[in-house]
């Protein structure tokens, strides 16, 4: 499986939650030719890195924590070293962030905000530059009250981030200004209410995107226009098999480099959901299920090559990985390492 610009990873970055007895973001190797992960290190200088995101050298994380902040991380040496102190995102809770434009882009599930960090010549974070506020309820009273802005992804195309909002049932859609800092509203797709969209991801060719739903398990399949900045949801499948029980509380969602098949994780199941796409990527099918190694896989990733899948299972403490079947696209468990609180895994 993969494309033509498929490579090995050469390393890993694991966070997880401090305040639940992991050691912070770990460092780990990855043996190519089994994909297996041995940790190198581990800092913990932020409290409660739930995500991370890398580019180039520089590794940035979350701070989950009322106060809410990100921080950046040289990782040239062999543990991660603070770039500057960590930066307030001026919002609660960060569960998510992406790199774009120059910034860093958060977004604050306890406060229902996207925030925006500039980032300096040499990787360090500065001051927020904006933070776009949601408004908004859904029917779901314990978990929809107010907003929940759960992840913050730039678009495909390059001129658009976009927004996933589990308290709204909705996905905001932003233009970023590079020299400012300014978050621009562009729109909003409403998607069925008492959903919670959680994560979403896009296709490789770039005109769709797969929304996962945290309180419903079904994946919201919608086409994106990258010259218009527009959302349209046109399907909704599950994933967890017909006749599941439950409680199923899917998380995390990746496309394979080929767009034959997309994974969502489902926590309390604690599987993998594995569903095939037509080549326009426009249906979504459930076709297998397998077991996450672990319990509540907060996170999927894929390594570069695309070959392998990895889930972060937080409250089993562990990272398996998996081989993936290029012709079914069914994972089958090769490995785990322990990892107290995993929340995600990201690759160099």
């Amino acid at each position: 499986m993969g494309g033509t610009d498929a490579r090995e990873p050469v390393g890993a970055f694991i966070g997880s939650f401090t305040s639940d007895g992991g050691r912070g973001i770990l460092t780990a190797d990855v043996d190519a030719s089994t994909g297996a992960l041995t940790v190198t290190g581990a800092t913990d200088a932020l409290a409660d890195p739930s995500f991370l995101a890398l580019a180039g050298t520089v590794l940035y994380a979350v701070s989950e924590t009322e106060e809410g902040v990100a921080a950046a991380f040289d990782v040239t040496g062999a543990v991660p070293r603070p770039l500057g102190a960590p930066v307030a995102v001026r919002g609660a809770g960060p569960t998510h962030l992406a790199v774009a434009a120059g910034h860093v882009l958060t977004a604050n599930y306890g406060s229902g905000s996207v925030t925006a960090l500039p980032v300096g010549p040499d990787g360090a974070l500065g001051p927020a530059t904006d933070v776009a506020r949601h408004e908004g309820s859904g029917p779901v009273a314990d978990r929809q009250s107010g907003p929940h802005a759960h992840q913050v992804l730039p678009a495909p195309g390059g001129a658009w981030a976009t927004a996933v909002d589990l308290g709204t049932d909705s996905v905001r859609i932003y233009a970023l200004d590079a020299r400012s800092g300014a978050l621009r509203p562009h729109g909003e797709t409403a998607l069925r209410p008492g959903t919670g969209p959680r994560h979403l991801a896009f296709h490789p060719d770039g005109t769709h995107a797969y929304v996962l739903n945290e309180l419903e398990p079904t994946l919201t399949v919608c086409r994106w226009d990258a010259a218009a900045g527009t959302l349209t949801p046109v399907a909704e499948t599950p994933v967890v098999p017909e006749g599941a029980t439950g409680p199923s509380y899917p998380s995390e969602v990746v496309v394979a480099p080929d767009g034959r098949f997309l994974w969502a994780a489902v926590r309390g199941d604690d599987t993998i959901a594995v569903l095939a796409l037509d080549p326009d990527g426009e249906k979504a099918v459930l076709v297998a299920t397998v077991p996450c190694g672990g319990r509540w896989p907060r996170d999927l990733a894929l390594d570069p090559s695309g070959r392998r899948l990895y889930a972060a299972n937080e409250r089993s403490g562990d990272v398996t990985w998996f081989d993936i079947d290029a012709q079914s696209g069914v994972p089958r468990r090769a490995g785990a390492i322990e990892a107290p609180a995993a929340s995600c895994v990201v690759f160099g």
